[in-house]
């Protein structure tokens, strides 16, 4: 089997997109969906992480819980995956591709909309395969 390409992390993260409830999809019309190999050393550093490896996906914004008014509408929020941990993660652990990248892609989404872990899994729950 070959390994996943960028372009597959994609097209599987904005399937999984496709399936959240309309709600959830209109919210995140406005979120740039990103694929890399690794994080940054600025993106790691923010969170405390010093091994590339440990890091597979990343939202990078604001809540909706915690917007106000005043907010600027600067730079747009973003949700990164990291291919190469990803891909280490999926051949640790033996979860296929489209049950880690459901997961990664509705717990980074979870972050933009302030979600707890619970509500987290509740949501993935709901969308399935």
């Amino acid at each position: 089997m070959r390994e996943p390409t960028t372009g597959d992390f994609e097209a599987e993260a904005l399937g999984v997109i496709a399936r959240l409830p309309e709600v959830f999809r209109r919210e995140l019309a406005g979120v740039v969906l990103r694929v890399e190999e690794f994080a940054t050393g600025e993106q790691l550093d923010s969170l405390g992480i010093a091994d590339p490896w440990e890091l597979t996906g990343l939202y990078e914004g604001v809540a909706l819980t915690e917007r106000s008014q005043w907010d600027s509408d600067g730079l747009p929020p973003v949700i990164t995956l990291f291919r190469q941990p990803l891909l280490a993660e999926m051949e640790e652990t033996g979860v296929g591709f489209a049950a880690l990248i459901r997961h990664v892609v509705i717990h980074e989404a979870g972050h933009h909309f302030g979600l707890s872990d619970e509500d987290m899994h509740a949501l993935e729950d709901s969308v399935g395969d």
